[in-house]
């Protein structure tokens, strides 16, 4: 079995653009996706499924109806299903986003940023 390593610098180094989440890694029914974030996402949830943020560099905050929650590089949060959230960063933060394989990026709102997800 040959194993196959993923450098996640030389990832982030082949895209710049933000909301956009690039498969990097599957694990049984689980995708591993980077993704670079600036600026105000939008408000949704994820009926079927919790969603992972990891803060690999900079910062970031979830607002969540009842109030935000701010994550710095090496932090991670579990946001559970069904929990409506907005993602937001004041300058660029890189993220890492573990979700069900077919999660899409913006749960039941649609819209604008809605991103297909590439592998990179």
């Amino acid at each position: 079995m040959q194993e196959k390593v993923v450098n996640l610098a030389q990832k982030f180094s082949l895209f710049s653009e933000h909301w956009s989440p690039k498969l990097v890694a599957r694990m049984n029914d689980y995708e591993f996706k980077l993704v670079r974030i600036q600026g105000d996402f939008v408000w949704h949830k994820h009926e079927d499924t919790d969603e992972v943020f990891i803060v690999l560099e900079g910062e970031m905050r979830i607002d969540f109806r009842d109030g935000p929650v701010h994550l710095k590089a090496g932090e991670l949060l579990v946001v559970p299903k069904n929990v409506e959230h907005k993602p937001y960063a004041e300058q660029e933060c890189k993220v890492m986003l573990v979700e069900p394989v077919g999660v899409v990026n913006t749960g039941d709102a649609g819209g604008a940023l809605t991103a297909e997800v590439e592998a990179i």
